[in-house]
């Protein structure tokens, strides 16, 4: 089941804190990134605020993936903390949201990664044309870039990598249109994701593991 939290409307309090829980999980216990938490369990920063929307993937109320939308008139990930990824300047328009926090569950075995993965990027395009939207941006690792480009989407770089922190990053566009969620699916990008999941040991995540920031 997807659930879309959009400025508002009423908020899932369990699943968003389930989200939040899940983020801490990925992005600070195993990725290592520095970045606030919450009473010890959520991982949130300023901009989580009333003006992020959230794309949450679930089974029965558990989390199995999300993603954070911040729209580009207002400071965001990109265009504060990362602009130099940008050759030109930084996208800035009301249909053009940053993709941040894409984030897939660590209870996930590999094959469910790849289901629940699937599900969100496809998501993340009907969304779109449901809201509005004709462009995301994204800052991302540069294999992950990799990957995101051969989605079938329209996807481009929008600046050289640049290695900082360790890693080289890429800042990067996504155009959406109408026939979008068509040549995801032609490229394998399916929305469909099942319903019995095999658990992976608690803790566990298949190596290549990447997010969007």
């Amino acid at each position: 089941m997807l659930k879309v939290t959009t400025p508002g409307t009423e908020p899932d309090a369990a699943l968003l804190r389930a989200m939040f829980a899940a983020r801490k999980a990925v992005f600070i216990d195993l990725l290592g990134w520095d970045l606030p938490v919450l009473a010890g369990q959520y991982e949130m920063d300023q901009f989580d605020d009333e003006h992020a929307r959230y794309l949450i993937l679930s089974d029965n109320g558990d989390h199995l993936a999300s993603a954070r939308l911040l729209p580009t008139t207002r400071q965001g990930i990109l265009s504060g903390l990362f602009p130099m990824l940008c050759a030109g300047p930084v996208p800035c328009a009301p249909d053009t949201f940053e993709i941040t926090r894409f984030c897939l569950d660590r209870s996930l075995n590999a094959r469910e990664r790849r289901d629940v993965r699937n599900s969100l990027v496809h998501a993340l395009a009907t969304f779109a044309i449901e809201a509005g939207i004709s462009r995301y941006c994204a800052v991302a690792g540069l294999g992950w870039f990799r990957q995101i480009e051969r989605f079938g989407w329209s996807c481009r770089a929008l600046g050289a990598p640049i290695r900082t922190g360790g890693q080289e990053l890429v800042g990067l566009e996504i155009g959406i249109t109408a026939d979008t969620p068509q040549l995801l699916e032609a490229a394998g990008i399916h929305c469909g994701h099942g319903d019995n999941r095999a658990k992976a040991k608690p803790g566990s995540l298949p190596a290549g593991h990447k997010e969007w920031h």
